[in-house]
């Protein structure tokens, strides 16, 4: 192509000039490609986030890359002045930008070297330049100006600037120290036209000073999207940004409609004065070639002793390992196993990188910091295990040791370690001091607009109401796995059957339907498709840490955290690993903290110490008798309702059960119905199947575990092995080929597995049925390493539970203090095992929550108001002083940082004081006088004014006289107490009613929560969804009644509570009509409604509303009354009910109706129990919630002739005698 029908675009702002830019990569360098043009160039914002993945971008579209920036200049002041400057008089909108922060100038890289010094600019103007942008002075661009072609920027540059301000003459110094700077050739006068003053105010001149200094002209667009009907979505991203509405005429924007990506015929059309400003454009883009290096080896260096090297130390580090862990007598396919891996890992190049992570661990362990037992494919590493980096016997748990690193596809290994959450920052400063400060970073992670809000943020901006957004993002097909669907996949459909087969398009009809009757939603729809999928902020890697063996300033760009100092890169993962840097990931684990404080909490209530590593993971009976209740509130990974649920159904009696119940806890098992088949098999309530005749024995050693199930990952590469004569590396590429379903290379595997099996005399059909049995389980069968390994915290948690109540109660409640919704389901949970948790007290409480013989005292660290320092105060101040012994004596002591009336009053009316024998009304009348008296004294003792006879005439309680005063009463000390502590804690208005209220409920507040991944990144199986319809009953707290806007319509906001925490409710319409007389706080009341989801969390749409008379003694005795289908009244069904109502023994009596005959039946069963709302929540799990209503006030307990139900259920299954009832029932 002639160089005069082409052009090359050299100012370009991608999706990473972030809120600004709209140019999204992939499309931008298509179009540029489809243009014609040789080559595009990357110019974000005073960043090189984009830089990497720009590259390999327009090196795939066959573009050329000229990595850049648009870098943010001093005016003329040293990095670090943060002075304003003005080159003007009046200081007006023509001055420097940034309120006289910072000027403007485009830098492209010529050379490789250039690249990084490029990087290095933009680096150093962050960590040393930053002020309100990251900013580089003249002495930075001199030190590092080689291989850069710099230009004189945009209309914010310093030579347009001082040009618009009059200044020409200080402009054409500008200019001429800038050429000096960078050098003749390497030095531009870029001009702009997109049809706006501020640029056609300086352009004259601007050309007149370029032929002044014979400084080339360089035509340009500032280009912030892609094609000219972006505009719209680029106007709507800068009101994102600023918070406006394309409806303000004070909002930010871009003048004109010209910042695309404008073919070389148009560029050329624009600057047809000035050709030459054209051609330059391809004279850069033929100089410009830049190269990044990938897969070097940046790994850390350890320092290993003299006369070693990384590879024998390495070696000599196991063996001692592997005598360590099995006392000098190492087992022989254990020894065999580890000889293998170590040769393995010495061939690949990694002996570094497990000294590495061992040293760390082993850093972190001798500082107290618990180090969790092992996470991910890693465990399945013997060598891992040896040099401590893992807790578990890869050998003895059947874990594999390729599927952690394949010596058929090398790649870098990644261990994940997990750390007490409080600590995790200590372990990467003693890595950043190790390496070098200069070697260690934090990874930057970016955030994407994504689907949902895309269509919120285009709402809001077109300034629709908020309805119309939510209508929408409501009518969208649900997360799976916590992935939304992208709105390209909802409006598009497929063109192929295997592309219909992976999309989501036909669950979106409704969201369809919407936007072809609703014009609003039509507009909202197509502005939002604009804005999905760009850059909305940088973030930071929650565990990331990137480790190099060079300076990360010669490697790549890095930048600085304004808030804390830390050093970050500026590419995101990928191309990092990609550059061959180390990637870490330090991950703080809650949990992990909760055993620190647990075992802290052992020690100081009983005196003993608990060694969870030397735990034997199959012995202990009451934590297997815990999990087989499904008693596993506050335990690591069985937390869940309905996991709790499968726990009760399997019974788990060894570590194996745990492990394989954390892998079938997922959508795609639970789908299969794997779950309760492995469950059912385990207990002998299902036969074991083989998969085919030919199979049976060759498979047994390997799915026998797991009772002819296929369960783990592990196990696919295993049969491939056994039945195929794959190598576990070749098998572990089966695995990974099954999971991505890739037509091709499956069609591969298949080949080699079908010939294989044939070689060792399996037929056709053997062939096909496993092939077909391990294609879809490969997909979401689970990491055996990773089950297993968070297994053994689930052990842990379990033990400590089981074992230690208290004291593992009070770490759990410590942890999850500053939130009152886990607080309140784990106080509840306390109450339910009969664990007291005592009110706060000034003489007892700590920071945290304390276990205190079988009970907990609750942590003053959780009262509102009171920070650790007062905490630390007032606990020095009895350790010192001695105990506090009235309310006087208590203001004398503290220290002048407690002695405040927030404070004093916090501690009030949390019950802190009521040991000290006066009631918390009597206090809260004479606190405000006393804390003034006691703080001028403080002040007085502090400047040396001490009273000399006070202790002779006035007496520890001097000032303070504490009034004889009744306590408030039951309301209003309870009310007190909530609004300090965010919850109910010496008592409960609902207390004594728990078993009333289960009947009035499918859930209680805290189990109505989203489906999706909870905070430990289990995905919530069974949890509600928008719209789902859910009783609730519990006590209303609040009444708020309002107007509707637009309608004028009452309604009312409403504050429902139970045991577990608050849910808002609203009454709208009809039913606020009917209902609104007995909407009155302090009424129990059982509550029907619809969940309506918003910003990932429930209200409830009421529907209907009951009254409970909790006083009733009627109701409070009346039987439980199941109606249960007789066709669904099968031998396994009346097993199970037996088994529910047996773990709950009382008085209550159980009454059952078999529906569906001619004549319904009625029996009660000899089995009498305690009515909870774990009893009612098992019973719906069984038989269904229609099946467990209130109770039938038909029946009255003494007075029944109904024949007993049988529940030794020795009887044939009902449904084989109906419709007579078995004479045995």
């Amino acid at each position: 192509m002639a160089n005069e029908d082409s052009f090359v675009h050299l100012h370009v702002h991608t999706e990473y000039s972030m809120l600004d830019g709209a140019a999204k990569i992939k499309p931008l360098v298509a179009e540029a490609a489809k243009m014609g043009m040789p080559a595009i160039a990357i110019t974000d914002h005073g960043n090189n986030f984009g830089s990497f993945e720009f590259y390999k971008a327009a090196k795939a579209a066959g573009v050329k890359p000229i990595i850049g920036t648009e870098a943010y200049i001093t005016p003329g002041t040293p990095r670090g002045d943060r002075t304003r400057v003005r080159w003007g008089d009046d200081g007006g909108g023509d001055d420097v930008s940034g309120g006289g922060a910072y000027t403007h100038m485009t830098l492209l890289a010529e050379t490789t070297e250039g690249m990084h010094n490029l990087f290095r600019l933009s680096s150093l103007a962050s960590i040393e330049g930053y002020f309100y942008k990251p900013r580089m002075d003249r002495e930075l661009l001199s030190k590092y100006a080689k291989g850069i072609i710099a230009t004189t920027g945009c209309v914010g540059g310093e030579v347009q600037t001082k040009l618009r301000l009059g200044l020409y003459q200080e402009a054409v110094e500008a200019a001429a120290e800038f050429r000096d700077i960078f050098g003749p050739e390497n030095f531009f006068a870029e001009i702009m036209d997109h049809g706006i003053g501020i640029e056609r105010r300086t352009m004259n001149d601007l050309i007149k000073l370029a032929k002044d200094l014979k400084i080339p002209l360089l035509a340009t667009n500032d280009l912030h999207y892609t094609h000219a009907h972006d505009a719209d979505a680029h106007a709507a991203l800068l009101c994102v940004q600023s918070g406006s509405t394309l409806a303000d005429p004070n909002r930010f924007k871009f003048d004109g409609q010209e910042f695309y990506l404008k073919s070389p015929a148009e560029m050329r059309a624009i600057f047809k004065d000035h050709p030459d400003a054209c051609d330059n454009t391809l004279l850069i883009a033929e100089r410009c070639d830049v190269q990044f290096v990938e897969n070097q080896d940046l790994m850390p260096r350890f320092p290993v002793p003299e006369g070693h090297t990384e590879d024998s130390w390495f070696e000599a580090e196991v063996m001692a390992g592997m005598n360590r862990r099995f006392k000098n007598s190492v087992p022989e396919a254990q020894a065999k196993q580890a000889a293998y891996e170590v040769e393995v890992i010495k061939k690949m190049g990694f002996p570094g990188y497990f000294l590495v992570v061992a040293d760390f661990i082993s850093w972190a362990r001798e500082q107290g910091i618990r180090v969790g037992p092992g996470r991910g494919s890693a465990a399945g590493s013997i060598v891992a295990y040896a040099m401590g980096i893992t807790e578990l016997d890869p050998v003895h748990h059947g874990l594999i040791f390729e599927r952690f690193l394949n010596p058929e596809r090398i790649s870098m290994p990644d261990i994940d370690v997990d750390f007490d959450d409080r600590r995790r920052g200590e372990v990467i400063k003693y890595v950043t001091q190790k390496y070098g400060s200069d070697r260690v970073a934090q990874i930057v992670t970016y955030g994407t607009i994504k689907a949902k809000q895309s269509l919120k943020d285009a709402a809001r901006v077109l300034a629709m109401p908020y309805s119309v957004g939510e209508r929408l993002t409501k009518a969208m097909p649900p997360m799976v796995l916590g992935k939304d669907v992208s709105l390209g996949e909802i409006m598009n459909k497929p063109e192929s059957k295997e592309a219909d087969e992976k999309s989501r398009y036909k669950e979106a009809q409704e969201f369809r339907d919407i936007v072809a009757s609703d014009d609003d939603s039509a507009k909202t729809l197509e502005l939002a498709m604009g804005l999905e999928g760009l850059k909305r902020q940088w973030g930071v890697h929650a565990a990331g840490v990137i480790m190099s063996a060079e300076p990360l300033l010669d490697v790549l760009p890095i930048m600085k955290r304004e808030d804390d100092g830390a050093i970050i890169t500026q590419f995101d993962q990928p191309p990092c690993e990609a550059l061959g840097l180390l990637k870490m990931d330090f991950l703080g684990l809650r949990n992990l903290t909760v055993l620190e404080d647990a075992l802290a909490n052992i020690k100081s209530n009983r005196n003993q110490t608990v060694v969870l590593e030397d735990l034997d993971l199959d012995a202990d009976k009451p934590t297997y008798e815990l999990l087989s209740r499904g008693d596993t509130l506050g335990v690591f990974q069985l937390d869940g309702d309905n996991m709790r649920s499968l726990l009760r159904i399997l019974k788990p009696t060894e570590f194996e059960h745990i492990s394989a119940v954390i892998a079938l806890y997922r959508p795609g098992p639970m789908g299969m119905n794997s779950h309760i088949n492995y469950a059912q098999r385990k207990n002998g309530l299902q036969q074991i199947e083989a998969l085919h005749p030919e199979l049976s024995k060759p498979l047994e050693e390997i799915l026998g575990p797991t009772y002819g199930l296929i369960v783990y990952q592990e196990q696919v590469m295993a049969v491939a092995q056994k039945v195929a004569n794959f190598t576990l590396g070749q098998a572990d590429l089966l695995r990974r080929a099954m999971g991505k379903k890739k037509k091709e290379e499956l069609d591969k595997q298949y080949e080699g597995f079908s010939a294989g099996m044939r070689e060792n005399g399996y037929s056709d059909g053997a062939v096909k049925v496993i092939w077909d049995t391990l294609l879809p389980f490969a997909d979401y069968a689970f990491n055996k390493a990773h089950s297993a390994g968070y297994g053994v915290l689930s052990y842990w948690t379990a033990y400590l539970k089981a074992n230690f109540p208290a004291e593992y109660m009070a770490a759990l409640l410590t942890s999850v203090r500053d939130s009152k919704d886990k607080l309140g389901l784990y106080l509840n949970e306390c109450r339910r095992q009969g664990i007291q948790v005592l009110s706060p007290d000034v003489n007892a409480s700590f920071t945290a929550f304390t276990a205190v013989g079988d009970d907990i005292r609750f942590g003053l660290g959780a009262v509102r108001n009171v920070g650790a320092n007062v905490v630390e105060g007032i606990v020095e101040a009895r350790e010192t002083k001695g105990a506090f012994t009235s309310f006087g004596d208590f203001l004398k002591k503290i220290p002048p940082v407690v002695c405040n009336k927030r404070t004093i009053e916090a501690l009030i009316k949390a019950g802190a004081f009521d040991s000290l024998g006066h009631s918390r009304r009597a206090l809260f009348e004479i606190f405000e006088e006393a804390v003034d008296a006691e703080t001028g004294v403080k002040k007085n003792e502090a400047i040396g004014q001490v009273d000399l006879f006070g202790d002779f005439f006035g007496g520890e309680d001097a000032g303070v006289s504490v009034p004889d005063l009744a306590e408030w009463n039951k309301r209003d000390k309870l009310a007190f107490e909530r609004e300090m502590l965010g919850l109910y804690v010496s008592d409960h208005p609902l207390a004594g009613h728990e078993k009333v209220l289960s009947r009035y409920q499918d859930k209680t507040v805290v189990e109505i929560r989203p489906a999706g991944l909870n905070e430990e990144g289990v995905e919530e199986v069974g949890g509600l969804r928008d719209g789902d319809i859910i009783s609730v009953a519990g006590l209303i707290t609040s009444v708020q009644n309002r107007v509707a806007r637009a309608s004028g319509n009452p309604w009312a906001a409403v504050v429902l509570e139970d045991f577990t925490g608050e849910l808002q409710v609203t009454f709208m319409g009809k039913v606020h009509a009917e209902f609104v007389s007995q909407l009155k706080t302090d009424q129990v009341v059982s509550i029907k409604g619809r969940l309506r989801e918003r910003d990932e969390a429930f209200s409830l749409s009421a529907m209907s509303m009951q009254i409970i008379d909790v006083g009733s003694e009627e109701e409070s005795s009346a039987p439980i009354h199941l109606r249960i289908p007789a066709l669904e009244a099968t031998r396994e069904t009346l097993t199970e009910l037996d088994r529910i109502l047996r773990q709950y023994p009382g008085y209550t009596e159980v009454y059952v109706s078999l529906t569906g005959l001619e004549e319904e039946q009625l029996f009660m069963l000899p089995t009498a129990v305690k009515v909870t709302g774990e009893l009612y929540g098992e019973l719906k799990v069984l038989l269904g919630r229609a099946a467990v209503g209130a109770p039938r006030q038909d029946i009255v307990t003494d007075e029944v002739e109904s024949p007993e139900l049988d529940a030794s259920l020795e009887a044939p299954a009902l449904h084989e005698e109906l419709p007579e009832p078995p004479e045995d029932l």
